[in-house]
């Protein structure tokens, strides 16, 4: 596969509501942005944030990858109004076994995979990388079980990866009953700690993970940026590779996350990681 230069946008076509699974009546769907005149593109998997409780796979924040010649599927899952966790992890899960099992359908190549999300949804995409063989996370949703769900690098927006250190230094926030880590898990983190840890992506790190980018803002008061600093840690301690740009004077989201130089620390570790 040949991508496009920076400066050379490819055209995109855009395949909306694509339902990889249906569970309880509850239609999953992606969207799936393939660019054109591309052979068999690269595929990058987005989860979108939200607190788990909202937000829409509409307008990927790593859109602009398609026009430079990825392949990018923008996934919805479960929010915490149809299920708790884990329910939203087997949900991603499913949507890549999934893709991988239709990849000559649509004519992308799903051999490697790299999975990218902000704040809720990167939570979800650390622990894709993190979590392949969690029988408790793996789930069957949409079935594919022949496929893997094992993705091959991580780009995580402000997420949190340690949700009993984040009980500890956020305890408002896993406590609160209505806040959004209530939501995910049932209840507070207290009563809920074997889920929490389940939920952490740092309780799963091993030595075969794939590499992490992480990008935190060091303002952000909602998910705190010693989260993006516990993952790098536990990365740091079994030897992977991780780099952890933490922005100064960004707090939980916003355009600077999209400004030129950040994109192209971006463009070049989604290069690195389909060259593995």
């Amino acid at each position: 596969m040949v991508l496009m230069a920076e400066s050379v946008r490819a055209e995109v076509k855009l395949i909306a509501d694509i339902e990889y699974a249906n569970v309880d009546g509850h239609s999953l769907q992606l969207d799936l942005y393939m660019p054109q005149k591309v052979e068999r593109p690269k595929l990058v998997v987005w989860v979108h944030g939200g607190g788990w409780h909202q937000g829409t796979r509409e307008n990927p924040r790593l859109r602009w990858l398609a026009d430079e010649g990825y392949a990018l599927a923008s996934i919805s899952y479960r929010l915490t109004d149809k299920a708790t966790f884990p329910a939203q992890i087997q949900d991603c899960k499913g949507a890549v076994r999934w893709l991988r099992a239709n990849a000559s359908v649509y004519g992308y190549d799903a051999d490697q995979i790299v999975a990218a999300g902000s704040s809720a949804g990167g939570m979800l995409v650390a622990l894709l990388g993190t979590s392949a063989e969690v029988d408790a996370l793996e789930g069957d949703v949409g079935g594919n079980l022949e496929q893997s769900s094992r993705v091959q690098g991580v780009v995580d927006f402000f997420g949190a990866h340690d949700f009993i250190l984040r009980s500890k230094t956020q305890s408002e926030k896993t406590s609160t009953p209505g806040s959004s880590v209530y939501r995910l898990f049932g209840g507070t983190v207290a009563d809920k700690q074997d889920l929490a840890r389940l939920a952490s992506a740092v309780t799963h790190v091993s030595d075969d993970d794939p590499p992490v980018l992480i990008l935190h803002g060091t303002e952000d008061s909602t998910v705190l940026p010693d989260q993006a600093k516990r993952l790098e840690e536990v990365y740091q301690d079994a030897g992977l590779p991780v780099e952890l740009i933490m922005i100064e004077g960004a707090g939980h989201g916003g355009k600077v996350f999209d400004e030129p130089q950040y994109r192209e620390k971006i463009r070049a570790f989604v290069k690195n990681c389909f060259a593995e």
